[in-house]
């Protein structure tokens, strides 16, 4: 059973009034909104140095707020790093990885996640978009076609308007409050990933099928729906299927409607955007908007989606009163499954700015991502290279509402407020990320644990950073991660060997670390 307890925190030192009162039961509550992007690249926003894709939303958060430039998702894929973000724990403790579309819920429903923090400072809170964390005990097969137990709101939230998994795995429905939308009885859901189910054609089967775009691989290549073949099989709920090219319209209209219904009181919303994961159908307004095909395209429908809810709160006059905190789950990725020329039209488009790796690496493009924190009557516009990291959000919040966590939660999570809003600059002295194997920063120095039989691989291109031995780099000689100096620094090795086994085995380690550090 989860316990939460509000109070007042002590002997902590609140440097803008705007925000911390004396009196903690009158002080001013502020709008959260996670703004959330799926494989969005550091360097595919033009405020990070973007020319060929232009993002005057984000960018305009950046004006109002604090761009920080060395800030990390826990996880270079995107189920961990969810885990992460609302849990306050590393994925790893829970062996959490990417997900079936008819998965359990990975997050234990006796877990403090930030959404409870949310409520228990009597916020309504709300998930909106890409959920990705598994629903049901897992006991039994999920069934679609009743309202599912054990989803968001075993987990503080009380709304949800969710895309399932991904776009890209079955079942391709939206379900609010863990109900499936839109569902004729007549004509049930069901989903398998061993084995195929029902009449519906497969590319795998039919692969001269008129598609929308060809999968690049044997994963997407199952059930057919809206022209796109998925990972997965599903029949049944033909009335009840989206459309992918209307899918951030929707999302985005469904987060309008929430902030309206809420503006009366404060609200914690976690927007989830699907893009620019694949498959990767904007809609045909935003198609042809850059030169990069259709990802470059579904970056600027995602920026468009941000400044729909920036407009929102500004015709509402919430804007003043409304934190956004805006970022990635992972960094980029070009060919993801589907044939849809991301890698032919990129040219010398750098998806990860000057850093090596992607999407699924464990060197620094694999985590490095955009994020700006914005309240435009407490932060400015200034930009931060304090070492951040996703899994403080948790932390961070309760401080910002004076609520005490439980003992036992967000053992990973540290109180970065006064970072993440400029007041201070120190940041994280160390942070871990996760890849295939388990990285370590320390300051700007990085080292990458290995696992036997790791070897060295490209993808498109790209590092993934895997080899069969230790690595380690100074970032702030080798921010490309090129100058492996594992074999002439073996002491620094063994010291950050040991400090990562250390936080891996015993969480509340990592805290005696710090201030010792």
């Amino acid at each position: 059973m989860k316990k939460f307890i509000t109070t007042t925190l002590i002997g902590v030192c609140f440097t803008n009034q705007l925000i911390f009162s004396a009196n903690a039961k009158n002080h001013r509550k502020y709008n959260v909104i996670v703004i959330y992007a799926d494989d969005l690249g550091y360097g595919d926003v033009s405020c990070y140095g973007s020319k060929a894709i232009k993002t005057p939303n984000i960018d305009c958060l950046a004006e109002t707020g604090v761009k920080f430039t060395d800030a990390h998702s826990s996880a270079a894929t995107c189920t961990p790093s969810r885990v992460a973000l609302l849990t306050g724990q590393y994925a790893f403790r829970t062996k959490a990885h990417i997900l079936t579309g008819d998965a359990k819920l990975v997050i234990d429903p006796n877990t403090e996640t930030v959404a409870d923090v949310f409520k228990s400072a009597n916020y309504n809170t709300a998930v909106i978009g890409k959920w990705h964390l598994g629903l049901g005990r897992g006991k039994k097969k999920i069934n679609w076609n009743k309202e599912i137990s054990y989803g968001p709101r075993e987990l503080g939230f009380d709304y949800s308007f969710l895309v399932p998994a991904t776009g890209d795995r079955v079942p391709c429905v939206y379900l609010e409050n863990q109900k499936v939308i839109n569902l004729d009885p007549n004509d049930p859901i069901e989903v398998n990933y061993k084995k195929k189910i029902g009449s519906e054609p497969t590319f795998r089967e039919n692969p001269n099928s008129k598609v929308k775009q060809k999968p690049s691989d044997t994963y997407h290549d199952k059930t057919i729906v809206n022209g796109v073949s998925r990972i997965g099989y599903m029949s049944g709920g033909k009335s009840a299927l989206w459309k992918d090219e209307d899918m951030a319209d929707t999302l985005t209209r469904v987060a309008k409607e929430y902030i309206n219904k809420n503006q009366k009181q404060p609200f914690f919303l976690y927007f989830s955007l699907h893009d620019p994961h694949v498959p990767r159908m904007p809609h045909p307004r935003f198609v042809g908007k850059t030169k990069l095909g259709p990802r470059g395209d579904a970056i600027v429908q995602a920026d468009w989606c941000v400044g729909e809810i920036i407009n929102e709160l500004e015709k509402l006059n919430l804007r003043e009163k409304t934190l956004i905190i805006f970022s990635s789950d992972n960094g980029p990725v070009l060919d993801n499954g589907y044939e849809d020329q991301s890698l032919e039209l990129n040219n010398n488009h750098k998806i990860a700015g000057g850093f090596s790796g992607r999407k699924s690496s464990n060197l620094e493009g694999g985590t490095r991502v955009p994020f700006i924190v914005s309240l435009p009557t407490v932060t400015k516009k200034s930009e931060s290279n304090a070492l951040v990291s996703q899994v403080d959000f948790i932390a961070s919040m309760a401080n910002f509402l004076r609520i005490k966590l439980n003992d036992e939660s967000a053992l990973d999570s540290m109180n970065q407020i006064s970072t993440w809003l400029g007041q201070e600059h120190k940041g994280r002295k160390f942070l871990i990320t996760e890849a295939r194997d388990l990285s370590l920063r320390d300051g700007s120095w990085k080292y990458i644990s290995y696992k036997k039989n790791s070897y060295p691989k490209l993808i498109d291109g790209y590092r993934l950073g895997t080899l069969n031995t230790a690595q380690l780099y100074n970032l702030t000689t080798d921010m490309k991660e090129t100058n492996n100096l594992a074999a002439t620094l073996p002491q620094k090795i063994t010291q950050m060997k040991a400090m990562l086994k250390l936080i891996k085995q015993k969480p509340n380690a990592q805290k005696v670390i710090y201030q010792n550090h």
